[in-house]
């Protein structure tokens, strides 16, 4: 069956902003990770759309950034760093040695040797000015390099999640209970201890007074902790009387925007340090009257492994009666 497409929604419409103005296509300042956080209001009212600047927590910004825009950043900070230098160097005049008179491209490849550190000697200052110039651009390069390579090593030492989460939820009965349940998936060939999942309802409600408001509510899981998380993991919340979605059909939670946020922690064993990872499921990534399939199987050694390619798919009830 179609499995419906994720939800999210690019930061315009328009591949090149703002920042096109300065050569840089949006989607580079403004990657997947940071894109306007959208709260959604109520129905036949507009999203208010907010964005907190990067500058004011530019590490932050440059270490969720992913690996292609990170090099592309280092990249045109690189190159917009020396055509900067080389502009400056032109109003030295013939401050650089064996350089063409007013040549931007002598003056950029100097720029580059300088920033470097190379000095091939072919091209060297030859004035007080020139001279000065190298030395502030020869700081300015280490403070560079320095600045990069940190940020390297600290992209390369952040622990990351490999979890796979279902596309859909699902709503099916379990020991006669109807139960939503969703599962996830640990990519990595290590285990994470100590693995934990939350689960979060959120709808919108007007009180009494009038109030418009954006409410949470926990999910009650029959199993919301794993001493030792290593392939699969069916979360499932029993709908009874207690659970939030007690009593609610499609239409009411599509009156109401339900949503859920799916949150798991836990300790990966090879580094024992605490990673984490978040996923959220519309109410039209909840599917009724429906069932995953089984992916798990078992080898000639009696080893169990699973089978991601089915991780995601999902058949009808009556299929399975019929069966």
């Amino acid at each position: 069956m179609k499995l419906p497409k994720r939800r999210f929604k690019n930061l315009s419409k328009n591949p090149f902003s703002l920042t096109s103005f300065f050569f840089l296509p949006s989607f580079l300042f403004f990657p997947s990770s940071r894109r306007i956080k959208q709260f959604k209001s109520l129905k036949n009212q507009q999203n208010i759309d907010s964005l907190y600047p990067i500058w004011r927590d530019l590490y932050h910004w440059l270490l969720r950034l992913s690996w292609t825009q990170f090099l592309m950043v280092i990249v045109l900070v690189y190159l917009g760093a020396n055509f900067l230098f080389a502009l400056i160097y032109l109003t030295a005049g013939d401050g650089i040695a064996n350089a063409r008179p007013g040549s931007l491209t002598d003056a950029f490849f100097f720029s580059i040797q300088t920033l470097s550190t190379v000095g091939y000697g072919s091209m060297y200052p030859q004035t007080l000015y020139t001279q000065i110039l190298v030395t502030v651009e020869i700081l300015a390069g280490l403070v560079l390099i320095a600045i990069f390579t940190g940020l390297m090593f600290a992209r390369f030492a952040k622990p990351t999640a490999q979890v796979l989460f279902s596309k859909v939820a699902v709503i099916c009965p379990y020991n006669g209970i109807p139960t939503l349940m969703f599962r996830t998936a640990n990519r990595r060939d290590g285990n994470i201890i100590e693995a934990q999942i939350q689960v979060s309802f959120l709808r919108n409600e007007i009180s009494s007074e009038g109030h418009q408001l954006r409410r949470f509510y926990d999910i009650n899981l029959t199993r919301s902790r794993s001493p030792i998380f290593g392939l699969s993991w069916l979360v499932m919340h029993p709908i009874d009387e207690k659970s939030p979605l007690f009593g609610e059909t499609p239409e009411s939670l599509e009156a109401v925007e339900g949503e859920l946020w799916v949150t798991l922690t836990g300790i990966e064993e090879t580094f024992s340090q605490t990673i984490h990872t978040h996923y959220s499921y519309q109410i039209s990534d909840i599917l009724w009257n429906r069932r995953f399939v089984d992916i798990f199987s078992r080898q000639s050694n009696g080893d169990r492994y699973i089978d991601l390619s089915r991780f995601h798919e999902v058949t009808a009830l009556e299929n399975l009666t019929k069966s």
